[in-house]
């Protein structure tokens, strides 16, 4: 054997234990591989569940905001309602404080007129009376100084 021979028969022994730890890690690999692959499907098995559950849960909460989008839409149907009767309402009340003004207005001028007429004629009796009072006790008092004035003379 020659030395090109020998050269060969190493390197062909050393692509054997090359080979031979490339197959042995390709092995180790293999069975990482497969048990990532395990991890993996169990994590699928697991969280499948899961995941299903958050489906309904996110359907029903679908179906909640529906519903309360629903009842929000019919409360604001009866909110546009009340504005408007809200707004009747207060036309109504502008109608009933001018009637009320008018009523006033017209009922008032009246009743002042025959209160000042009832005054008036109070004051008038009360110095008609005093007048006859004055009239009277004047007459008294003419009489009494005739009177004195014959009873001296």
């Amino acid at each position: 054997m020659n030395g090109g021979e020998i050269a060969a028969l190493i390197a062909a022994g050393a692509f054997a234990v090359v080979a031979l730890v490339a197959a042995w890690l390709l092995l180790r690999l293999r069975r990482t591989v497969d048990a990532a692959t395990q991890a993996i499907r169990d994590m699928n098995e697991r969280t499948a569940p899961i995941f299903a559950k958050a489906d309904l849960t996110i359907d029903n909460v679908n179906t909640a905001l529906g519903q309360a989008q629903t009842s929000l839409d019919a409360v604001n149907l009866q909110l546009q309602r009340v504005d408007t009767i809200t707004g009747h309402a207060a036309h109504v009340s502008a109608n009933v404080a001018n009637l009320a003004n008018v009523v006033t207005s017209v009922a008032a001028n009246p009743l002042i007129k025959a209160a000042a007429v009832g005054y008036g004629v109070r004051r008038a009796a009360t110095r008609r009376a005093q007048v006859e009072e004055e009239r009277e006790l004047r007459a008294v008092l003419r009489e009494r100084r005739r009177g004195k004035r014959r009873g001296r003379g």
